[in-house]
């Protein structure tokens, strides 16, 4: 998804968690989307139904991109 707000886009991606391969591939995928937009930075929403999961914000460095995730 794309946010555009105040002449600004946000790259944002929305996966359901599917373990940690299907998140990594989930990350190397917004950091393509990143790379088309000319991109730094962006943004990933996972939701998680896993009762033992780990909710939060983190911040994870993929080469030269940044992606902020968020687990729900």
């Amino acid at each position: 998804m794309i946010v555009d707000y105040l002449g600004e886009q946000f790259v944002v991606e929305m996966k359901i968690w599917r373990g940690n391969e299907y998140h990594e591939r989930g990350e190397r995928q917004l950091a393509q989307y990143l790379d088309y937009f000319h991109q730094k930075k962006g943004y990933m929403l996972s939701f998680n139904f896993n009762k033992e999961k780990e909710v939060g914000v983190k911040t994870i460095l993929l080469g030269d991109k940044i992606l902020v995730e968020a687990v729900v």
